[in-house]
């Protein structure tokens, strides 16, 4: 690995902690939040925002952007803190988060948070969203590619499915579809809510490029999206294997965090645990 590469993962895994910092700051004491699904994507949030995609934050409708579609939105924390951190949200809304008149509510909002591309409150339309995305960037011909994230337990709802059959019919290689599988959605695990078995082979019968990966090892995301945008003629699925609640210990694999709200202890360990790493 070259020294390059070396600086540039050192860089975005102090981001990824930076982001799980902001999160925990979002949620603050005392006010329900998605602690879990927002921290197990601080890494890929951080590789996509600060390295791979298209994405200037002082020109945020630029035609030729790349596009990020949150359909699991209620994860939406770790999209606000990476455009925090962009400069594009100003730092002041991070404690007016989810109140009355504040910029950041607890599903994405098109019409008062800059740098939000659609409303994803309900699960299972991103994918839908972003084939939309990827058909209308190739009639204008521009050069964006699209990057939907997926939660494992929306793949439950039978739109993505859908969604799943028309990106390949339309041979959409500009459409990269990232799957957070942490293995718990808000009442216990996936496998047994609803289990879905073999969910690789499942998207490469539906002619999806299929790549696994671990979520929070940052080079092997930047091989994976890398490899993933050099495929032609057909869309991408890079299956993420992360940990709900990673980085902040007692929300670790629990249920309990997927949306809950911090006493004051809680926010204190979190915040010192996430510092801890920032400071080695």
């Amino acid at each position: 690995m070259s020294e390059e590469r070396r600086k540039t993962i050192a860089r975005l895994e102090r981001i990824a902690a930076e982001l799980r910092r902001d999160v925990v700051q979002m949620i603050g004491i005392g006010k329900a939040g998605h602690l879990g699904g927002s921290c197990s994507l601080a890494e890929i949030v951080a590789a996509l925002y600060f390295h791979v995609m298209r994405f200037d934050p002082r020109d945020i409708r630029n035609p030729d952007r790349d596009r990020f579609i949150l359909s699991k939105g209620h994860a939406v924390l770790i999209q606000y803190a990476a455009l925090v951190e962009l400069g594009v949200i100003p730092r002041e809304e991070i404690p007016r988060t989810k109140t009355l008149g504040g910029m950041l509510q607890g599903h994405p909002d098109m019409e008062n948070t800059p740098g939000i591309e659609a409303v994803t409150g309900s699960l299972g339309q991103g994918l839908s969203i972003g084939v939309g995305m990827a058909l209308a960037l190739r009639l204008d011909r521009r050069p964006g590619r699209v990057y939907v994230i997926l939660g494992d337990g929306e793949l439950s709802e039978g739109q993505v499915w859908e969604a799943a059959m028309a990106a390949p019919a339309y041979g959409l290689d500009s459409l990269t579809a990232i799957l957070d599988r942490n293995g718990i959605q808000a009442t216990g695990p996936t496998a047994e809510v609803l289990s879905i078995p073999d969910v690789e082979g499942k998207w490469r019968s539906f002619g999806w490029d299929v790549r696994s990966v671990d979520g929070h090892d940052v080079n092997g995301i930047l091989d994976a999206l890398g490899e993933s945008a050099a495929v032609k003629g057909k869309p991408s699925l890079i299956v993420a294997n992360t940990v709900k609640g990673r980085g902040v210990s007692f929300a670790e694999n629990t249920a309990a965090f997927h949306n809950a709200a911090l006493t004051q202890e809680q926010y204190e360990l979190a915040l010192s645990e996430i510092e801890s790493r920032l400071g080695e």
